[in-house]
């Protein structure tokens, strides 16, 4: 049973949040260009640290950033007072985020990186705060109401994600991060597969059906039904892609041509089929699969020449 009252405050705290994403969008300026060009000229890491809510939010950031070609990680404030401020280096650039501005547990970190002449990026709620005056950089939020009476980090945090991911997004395009780099820090799940060169995963050698211009229906079946693919590639005299046979083209001439077995690849073949530069990615092909209604595509050089084949079911 739909409860109205449950929905309407769902409603309303997406909207509250929808404020403070509104509102970043006439937020970033002159601090924000020179937080980006801290973090490019860092000749280190980029560190993240937060308590609490804000503490998780800084984690997720740096998790973006390292997987997105920023070399980053969080510390856990307390346990950078317990010896692994050790871990930050002259040429890191440090990021704090508090709502406040002033949390206790940061302290030792704001310190550490004074005496040591580290850079200081603070992302911060509230503007007359000490990390504010301390911090090379400020980020401070723009002014909008958590989406409860309690004050609870809402918009606040949703803010500070989205920040992050701004970050994020501009250092990879500044970088150039490419797919291929992205999946290479991805090797696992669905994720890592998209991003995986069809060259990794295609099939190759013996695996992959051929024949001849003038070879015979009886030896394109024998092809086909032992590769077990569907379809056979056709070559020319010069080794080149040509044309394909698929199951259908085999059906359409055994209904029209009384002299069926008589025929050759040349006489049944589809020319100039789809084929595909095995640098391409996995993400690639799984689209035109499904635009061009195929199963089976050719993978080859820039001369036609064969080097492998690749099955729908290579990819799903």
């Amino acid at each position: 049973m739909i409860n109205q009252k449950y929905i309407n405050i769902a409603k309303d705290t997406i909207k509250t949040e929808i404020q403070g994403l509104n509102a970043l969008l006439n937020y970033f300026g002159e601090d924000f260009c020179k937080a980006i060009d801290l973090i490019l000229n860092c000749k280190g890491r980029v560190i993240f640290s937060g308590m609490g809510k804000s503490g998780h939010i800084a984690n997720k950031i740096a998790a973006t950033l390292a997987s997105t070609g920023t070399s980053s990680f969080f510390i856990h404030p307390s346990e950078a007072s317990h010896g692994d401020l050790g871990m930050i280096t002259r040429d890191d650039v440090v990021i704090l985020l508090s709502n406040s501005g002033e949390t206790k547990e940061l302290t030792d970190i704001i310190y550490y990186c004074q005496n040591n002449k580290i850079d200081l990026i603070g992302i911060v709620r509230r503007s007359g705060s000490d990390l504010v005056d301390i911090s090379n950089v400020s980020l401070i939020l723009p002014n909008i109401e958590e989406a409860n009476e309690v004050n609870a980090p809402t918009t606040s945090t949703t803010m500070m994600i989205a920040i992050g991911d701004a970050i994020a997004v501009t250092l990879m395009k500044i970088k150039n991060f490419s797919k291929e780099q992205y999946g290479a820090f991805h090797p696992g799940g669905e994720l890592g597969s998209n991003l995986t060169k069809i060259s990794k995963i295609m099939r190759v050698g013996k695996s992959v059906p051929i024949v001849n211009l003038n070879t015979k229906i009886s030896d394109i079946l024998l092809e086909m039904t032992s590769k077990h693919l569907g379809c056979s590639a056709v070559i020319d005299h010069n080794q080149k892609l040509t044309g394909i046979i698929t199951d259908g083209d085999l059906r359409r001439h055994l209904t029209d041509d009384q002299n069926f077995m008589d025929l050759t690849a040349k006489d049944i073949m589809t020319k100039d089929p789809y084929n595909i530069n095995g640098d391409e990615l996995v993400i690639t092909i799984k689209d035109f699969f499904h635009e061009k209604k195929i199963t089976s595509i050719f993978i080859t050089d820039q001369e036609k020449n064969i080097k492998g084949i690749l099955h729908i079911h290579d990819i799903n």
